[in-house]
């Protein structure tokens, strides 16, 4: 997800999405509970206590500014206000308890139930997390968000945060109001437009737009379930290449044949299915269209290893018509970049052969690939699901969504192999920036007579099209420390003198700026950004935020129902770690 993708709309719905979905959707474990024990009674008043004080802090105006780069040296850096110091630090104690996220949904189910202890509880939970994580209830309603960020050069992804609710659907059918997916579609269009009309206010030297919006194929459609059967038909079907893709493998361009079949026998997919599939596909090309028609990129969120295969299928579809090269003769070609990125899982199995198999495929054929590399959020679901899969026991098998072919489970054993996969996969991409970067030098470029003659040679620095585009999201410090790094090795920035704290200054130049980005969570390791914004000079925005967004009553039944994504990120004392970060910053404001 960026790390892993928090949100899944993200940082990975990134996305992220987030810690607040971690918060509310995992299952209370059968074994009995010590969260409400005599000896935890003191933090949670403290808990409550701190909540209570942070609702009487009034919320901050925002102020709108014109559009800041940090090229010339660093950018002028707000205090945190207080409120959001004191919110942070209920928010990641409240993560940091025992228990806390595993019998959230039972605590809020019982809270919810009662009407007036109802619309405390939603008053409560606006002020702690949804403010953490969420940006807003609407897509206008990110904008003091995001003119906040810009103000500090820090881009961001928009992504509405909203699951199909199936029950939901079917009561709008009956009413024959628009369906819940097909609002959601609706509504991804409508953030292009609020993403293009920010970006046309604050555009930079560079050109380069610094808002992105995600996109979430599972509640594109009225059923998930379409998704698994396309999945596993495509991969007890797809030829077999000599360089096999471990599962989920690659996709192929036969992949979407299925959707024009007059007959569906000998497939899992219904006639349903088909139908929803194919209405899927063309609401993907109306979003993409009005992408291209604004100029905003879109990231293909990365979901579970089951709907992956279909998503991949769709994904390739989609780069290979709107990320197309322009011909010379008919289109300029400058400003071109890929407008569709797909998602990398490093901690797939398959991600190392997949990075390698997806450049050459899209040098073959000529067109631009966007790839969005995270570490993925999905990690304890994929290997329990895979060892139900594998199971003797005939009930655990059958109630189990995995259908990964393999005995070993789509995902690397160790965290030490999903981090290698991640940085040997950040190099291998970078090394493919360098030789796009090298096509686009007119000193490299060989013209012939002939082609003068015909008008076909490229003119000028950085006239020929991008070929590929890279977001890095993660919050490990030493990946994103590998990535500046690596972009001052291969020539792609250069070093400057030393910051406050001693550490060298990294340019990034408007050539390398519509390359290469990186990003993180909204609400999460702020302190990470800030030290990438500080460390780097960029006419335009080098770091995002992943920022999930929508009202208050379809966000929580969203976010509980995801809790295994922000569990993975808050993982490894990140929580506490916040937490802390919080607590100090509030001990120097109010002491000195």
């Amino acid at each position: 997800m960026i790390i892993a993708r928090v949100f899944p709309v993200s940082l990975a719905r990134h996305p992220s999405k987030q810690v607040f979905r971690g918060f509310l959707s995992l299952r209370p474990t059968p074994k009995r509970s010590t969260l409400f024990s005599p000896s935890r009674g003191r933090r949670w008043g403290l808990v409550l206590g701190t909540v209570l004080t942070t609702s009487a802090i009034a919320l901050q105006t925002a102020v709108y500014a014109d559009s800041v780069d940090n090229e010339e040296g660093p950018v002028e850096r707000k205090p945190t206000p207080l409120s959001s110091l004191v919110r942070s630090y209920v928010v990641y104690t409240a993560c940091s308890i025992p228990g806390m996220v595993d019998w959230s949904p039972t605590i809020l189910s019982t809270l919810m139930s009662v009407p007036v202890v109802k619309r405390i509880t939603e008053a409560v939970v606006r002020i702690t997390f949804f403010d953490q994580f969420v940006g807003g209830e609407s897509a206008e309603g990110t904008l003091p968000v995001l003119e906040d960020l810009r103000k500090e050069n820090k881009g961001c992804i928009l992504a509405y945060s909203v699951e199909v609710d199936e029950s939901e659907a079917a009561g709008a059918a009956k009413k024959q109001e628009v369906p819940a997916y097909k609002r959601i579609v609706q509504e991804m269009i409508h953030s292009i437009d609020v993403a293009a009309d920010f970006e046309e206010k604050h555009a930079s030297a560079s050109g380069v737009r610094g808002t992105w919006i995600a996109v979430k194929l599972t509640a594109m459609l009225p059923n998930a379930q379409s998704l698994i059967n396309l999945s596993k038909h495509l991969v007890d079907t797809r030829p077999t290449v000599p360089s096999v893709v471990p599962f989920p493998g690659a996709p192929h361009l036969t992949d979407l044949d299925v959707l024009e079949s007059p007959t569906i026998q000998g497939t899992l997919l219904t006639e349903r299915d088909i139908i929803d599939l194919r209405n899927l596909y063309a609401d993907l090309i109306k979003v993409c269209t009005r992408a291209q028609e604004r100029g905003i990129r879109l990231l293909i969120d990365a979901e579970y290893s089951w709907y992956q295969p279909a998503i991949d299928a769709f994904t390739l579809a989609l780069m290979r018509q709107f990320n197309k090269l322009p011909n010379d003769d008919t289109s300029p070609s400058s400003n071109f970049q890929p407008l569709i990125y797909a998602t990398f899982q490093a901690y797939l199995r398959r991600t190392p052969a997949y990075v390698a198999q997806s450049l050459a495929d899209a040098r073959a054929g000529g067109y631009a690939l966007g790839i969005k590399l995270v570490r993925g959020a999905y990690y304890p679901h994929e290997t329990q699901a895979h060892a139900s899969h594998t199971s003797e026991d005939a009930a655990k098998k059958h109630s189990s969504l995995s259908i990964c072919p393999d005995l070993d489970p789509p995902v690397w054993a160790t965290k030490s192999e999903t981090d290698h996969s991640y940085n040997s996969s950040v190099k291998v991409i970078l090394d493919a920036v360098v030789k796009d970067m090298e096509q686009n030098r007119p000193s490299t470029r060989k013209v012939s007579w002939l082609s003068f003659l015909k008008k076909e040679q490229r003119v000028g620095p950085g006239s020929a099209p991008l070929t590929i585009g890279v977001l890095f999201g993660s919050h490990n410090w030493e990946s994103q420390k590998l990535i500046l790094e690596e972009l001052v090795n291969r020539g792609l920035a250069t070093v400057e003198g030393p910051t406050e704290n001693g550490e060298t200054i990294v340019r990034v130049g408007d050539e390398v700026a519509p390359r290469v980005t990186v990003a993180q969570l909204y609400g999460m390791k702020d302190a990470l950004t800030n030290y990438i914004v500080d460390r780097t000079r960029s006419s335009s925005p080098f770091v995002v935020k992943y920022i999930p967004y929508g009202t208050l009553v379809e966000v929580m039944p969203y976010l509980s129902r995801r809790a295994i994504e922000n569990k993975s990120v808050l993982g490894n004392g990140t929580a506490e770690e916040e937490r802390r970060r919080a607590l100090e910053e509030m001990k120097k404001r109010l002491l000195g």
